[in-house]
């Protein structure tokens, strides 16, 4: 357990570095070509990206995770993946392509024609792309995935930055784009070697397990988008860009903060899936973890939401601090339950994946229907608390159904993490009394930052004041003291002798 739970430390700090080197060259493509382009290209080009992604989503056929979840996959396993991915990029961008026509008459844009026969080649690129790339995770071996990932986008910023500087087009973002296509598809086979070949033996096993997932992907996408619909034709695009914009900002943390971890859990349930006790352990403990880390970066965000608005977007952007501070807490605590998702996926239950998205979306879309229909955009964020609420309580159900652990033992992993949030929260607000709200730069500044000082102290002494009274439980502290241990003995081991710490 010790071997596994350090390779999963190891893993998250890989994708953490992929996600940061990634999402920093995102940036600065974006501010060179903002300079070399004008805003109407981004929008024409984001037509047809939006419009492929909601395709992409909707034909998601994960038999990616189908070869996670299979004990030892055979050759032919990834051959029959690798042929239905294969058709599956070819008919999409077909299909993408024959829809050009129509939709650049709808929109009434002729170059939006082009731009989407180019996003077509790109799917059908996709496709393409080696199969054997997803057992770097279900090994735990994420440093071949970061050089992928990282390679990929440089290559599709130096393109996009060249073509730009030359040409002054839109052509820059698609071009670049179909540059980081076809940079996957080629260095995934250097990584790792596979000559495929069209097979379609033992699809019938694989979509067996994958076909819930796709049908619940098909769910969720719909479930996640169809508030923005219904806000944009019912409420109009100011409240429409005041919640897609809030919403999007109170994810941010909590999705950042875990999604290092969360990458890793599916392979690694996979591991434990036929030892009941272990993988019992093992959820506990990473859940705790997941929870201990969200917890604070949610929640803080909600109660600097007003300040770090003013302080980036301005006051015009006011309404939405009501949509990141309820949502932003809400993501947060809904980390309790969001782990039933690969440990089903590990477990191979993904028709009651299914069936929980199912009720869940039912459950919701008369909700939020209601709370728009009375309330407008207010009564749409009192909707997606309580939505998100009985989310929780869902998620929670379908974790005792597959490894026994009652609601209460799951909570009580938690139960530091929750006292310590709740003290958190009342010192920071009655500092935020205390200081009022700022009218100058400087003042918004000082009064994120003392909050987030003071929060951080708050939540770090607490908890682990509360994990001494307990006798020091096993639990996200655990992992903290054991990290800050082995940190220490490197720095002590690097230290000149006769000048402890190297001072």
């Amino acid at each position: 357990m010790r071997n596994l739970s350090e390779r999963l430390v190891r893993g998250s700090l890989w994708i953490t570095a992929s996600r940061g080197l990634v999402n920093f060259l995102g940036l600065v493509s974006t501010f060179v070509l903002a300079r070399l382009l004008v805003p109407a290209d981004f929008g024409l080009v984001a037509l047809g990206t939006t419009m492929l992604a909601i395709v992409s989503a909707v034909t998601n056929l994960s038999l990616s995770q189908a070869l996670v979840h299979h004990r030892n996959p055979t050759d032919d396993h990834f051959h029959a993946v690798w042929t239905m991915n294969a058709a599956r990029g070819l008919l999409i961008g077909l299909m993408f392509s024959a829809a050009a026509i129509p939709a650049a008459h709808f929109y009434g844009d002729p170059r939006l024609q082009g731009v989407m026969h180019a996003l077509g080649f790109s799917v059908f690129l996709s496709g393409l792309a080696n199969p054997r790339r997803i057992m770097l995770q279900k090994d735990l071996v994420f440093w071949q995935d970061f050089v992928l990932n990282v390679s990929q986008k440089l290559i599709g910023v130096v393109v996009s930055v060249v073509i730009a500087l030359i040409w002054r087009s839109y052509w820059a973002l698609v071009l670049g784009t179909i540059a980081g296509q076809v940079a996957n598809v080629l260095i995934s086979y250097t990584v790792l070697p596979f000559r495929p070949r069209p097979v379609l033996k033992h699809l019938r096993e694989l979509w067996s397990f994958s076909a819930w997932l796709t049908l619940s992907q098909v769910i969720n996408t719909i479930n996640a988008r169809f508030d923005q619909l219904l806000i944009g034709k019912l409420l109009g695009r100011t409240d429409l860009g005041y919640y897609t914009v809030g919403s999007n900002l109170a994810l941010l943390p909590t999705r950042e903060a875990t999604l290092p971890l969360t990458q890793t859990l599916f392979p690694a349930f996979s591991r434990l899936a036929e030892d009941p006790e272990r993988l019992r352990k093992a959820y506990q403990r990473a859940q705790a973890m997941v929870t201990a880390i969200a917890l604070p970066a949610g929640v803080g965000v909600a109660l600097v939401a007003r300040p770090i608005v003013e302080l980036t977007m301005g006051e015009k952007w006011l309404p939405a601090v009501a949509v990141i501070q309820a949502l932003a807490s809400v993501f947060a605590l809904q980390t309790l339950g969001t782990l039933s998702q690969p440990l089903g996926m590990a477990l191979g239950r993904t028709r009651l994946l299914f069936t929980r998205d199912t009720q869940v979306f039912f459950i919701r879309l008369p909700i939020i229907i209601a709370g728009m229909y009375f309330y407008g955009l207010q009564g749409m964020i009192l909707a997606r608390v309580l939505t998100g609420t009985l989310t929780i309580g869902a998620n929670l159900m379908i974790v005792r159904k597959l490894t026994g652990l009652g609601i209460l033992q799951q909570l009580g992993a938690n139960v530091r993490s929750l006292i310590s949030i709740a003290t958190m929260a009342a010192g920071v607000f009655v500092l935020r009394y205390e200081f009022h709200d700022s009218q100058t730069k400087l003042g918004l500044v000082g009064e994120v930052a003392s909050a987030a000082a003071l929060g951080a102290a708050i939540y770090f002494g607490t908890t682990m004041a509360l994990w001494l009274l307990m006798r020091r439980p096993a639990g996200p502290e655990t992992e903290f003291v054991r990290a800050f241990s082995i940190a220490r003995s490197k720095f002590s081991a690097k230290s000149p002798v006769g000048q402890p710490g190297g001072l």
